[in-house]
């Protein structure tokens, strides 16, 4: 992929709603906005049908998605300074690939 795409697909992420995503897929692709709509929709429910399994999601050059367990601990409510438990859950991850990372800096 080349370098532009990956600096498009960061603007996407920071400034753009899913219908702007949309937009830009089928623009860049010459594919007509349903079938770009359907293609990310694909993209979207295969990423998180592999976290949901705690599988990793590698795009070699864009990232990795991955899970993490975040333990059980003890917090402290703002308003009031009184102290609460928080559960332990699974949390997603994105770290970005070397080719995301130079076309960003």
């Amino acid at each position: 992929m080349p370098l532009r795409i990956y600096y498009s697909l960061l603007k996407i992420i920071i400034n753009m709603n899913k219908g702007e995503l949309v937009d830009s897929i089928a623009k860049q692709s010459g594919l007509t906005k349903a079938d770009a709509a359907k293609a990310l929709d694909a993209t979207l429910e295969a990423v998180t049908g592999s976290l949901k399994s705690g599988e990793k999601v590698t795009i070699p050059g864009f990232g990795t998605f991955s899970t993490s367990e975040r333990s059980a601990r003890t917090g402290r409510n703002p308003q009031t300074g009184k102290e609460i438990k928080i559960k332990a859950k699974t949390v997603a991850k994105f770290k970005a690939g070397k080719n995301l990372a130079d076309a960003v800096n």
